[in-house]
């Protein structure tokens, strides 16, 4: 995705997120997941980590990264929404998912979903995406369930330790995988 998709005022603009653009990112982020301004929506981690969720060093790698896009979500000229797509091979990789608490729950989040995977199946030529959320956060999986995601029973430790990715407030997190076959249009 190369250049800004527009669309009329108050609709969501698509454009890839830049350098200069990471201050923002790193701040919506956070603010989507940790601390009192995450609790606004319903993606907050507050009861499972405290810390951060990311750094602006974190997010400048995915910026750059030559096998990835971070796509950015404006509405208004605003920031509302992130995600991030890395290629892997035959796959590609979601993360970094934000909306703006307060926009929570208002359907941003299935437009940026559906944006992400257009432009894996369709600028990537890839037919399946995959992430990584932390296990016990069932009621986020499930909403990824309702969007076509399967859980895999795949599962990967937590960083414990890495105060980069947060510090755990319990002892037993674990990220699992989920997958979604992306179908050509």
């Amino acid at each position: 995705m190369s250049e800004t998709v527009t669309g009329p005022a108050g609709e969501p603009v698509f454009r890839v997120a830049t350098v200069a653009d990471v201050p923002a990112l790193v701040e919506l982020v956070e603010s989507a997941y940790r601390g009192e301004a995450s609790k606004a929506g319903w993606t907050t981690e507050a009861d499972l980590l405290d810390g951060q969720r990311t750094d602006p060093a974190g997010v400048t790698e995915a910026v750059e990264d030559p096998e990835g896009v971070v796509l950015l979500v404006e509405r208004d000229g605003e920031l509302v929404a992130c995600c991030q797509l890395e290629r892997r091979a035959d796959r590609a990789y979601f993360g970094m998912f934000s909306v703006r608490p307060t926009l929570q729950g208002g359907g941003i989040g299935r437009v940026v979903l559906a944006e992400a995977e257009r432009v894996a199946r369709e600028e990537w030529g890839v037919a399946l995406l995959e992430m990584k959320v932390v296990e016990q956060r069932a009621e986020l999986i499930a909403w990824y369930e309702r969007r076509g995601f399967r859980r895999t029973g795949v599962y990967s430790p937590f960083p414990y330790g890495d105060e980069r990715f947060g510090i755990p407030r319990r002892p037993d997190l674990r990220f699992e995988q989920l997958t979604k076959e992306l179908k050509a249009v």
